[in-house]
């Protein structure tokens, strides 16, 4: 399937595999963007629109064999294509991430991870944790293309340039800065502080509400 996708899509494409693997073996083999729609409080047209994207196994008034959405979704996003990435930052939030097993079911193993000080760190993920000198060529020799930051902020951008000088196309920062990168890498900034500043209004709009 040729088409073009937003990042917008994107972004909401991993929450329909989330939903539709979650269900029980017990339901209906078969399931429809309005069922979609309706469990994830979203807009029908628009969950309707972004599976069409993906897939072309909707049938009118039946709606999608479950486990072929769940196979469209996972081709089209890569899970059933391992992606080898490396880490740099092991400290605490590093180790959390190298030690995850939950990344294996969307196609990301993190191969290993680099840190300015690796004779420090603890290996208890069993992932090796080399030298940064050694970073460019390890990406070569293993054809990495996606790196994963887990720096303090003021390191962010010198490992950033690193990377990209190792050839990695794709980069997942977890350092809350703007990273400036060619046109032809893609960044993907998670950004802790704008999600818990999204909560933190929702707590207050809900106490706001109460007290009224």
């Amino acid at each position: 399937m040729d088409k073009k996708i937003s990042k917008s899509v994107l972004k909401r494409l991993p929450g329909y595999y989330a939903y539709l693997k979650g269900l029980q073996d017990s339901e209906s083999p078969y399931i429809s963007a309005t069922a979609v729609a309706a469990a994830l409080g979203m807009g029908e047209v628009q969950v309707r629109k972004d599976l069409a994207m993906v897939s072309d196994g909707g049938r009118p008034k039946i709606g999608y064999l479950r486990e072929s959405l769940i196979e469209d979704i996972e081709q089209f996003l890569g899970y059933d294509n391992t992606t080898d990435a490396i880490l740099v930052g092991a400290g605490r939030l590093g180790q959390a991430l190298l030690g995850y097993n939950g990344f294996d079911e969307y196609g990301l193993n993190i191969l290993a991870a680099f840190d300015i000080r690796p004779e420090t760190k603890r290996k208890d993920s069993g992932k090796p944790i080399y030298p940064m000198d050694q970073l460019e060529s390890f990406c070569k020799a293993h054809k990495i293309l996606m790196g994963i930051i887990t720096v303090p902020t003021e390191y962010a951008q010198e490992v950033c340039d690193q990377m990209i000088q190792a050839g990695i196309k794709a980069i997942w920062t977890f350092s809350p800065t703007h990273l400036d990168v060619p046109d032809h890498v893609m960044v993907h900034n998670e950004n802790m502080a704008n999600s818990l500043a999204v909560l933190s209004m929702h707590l207050q709009a809900q106490n706001r509400d109460k007290m009224q």
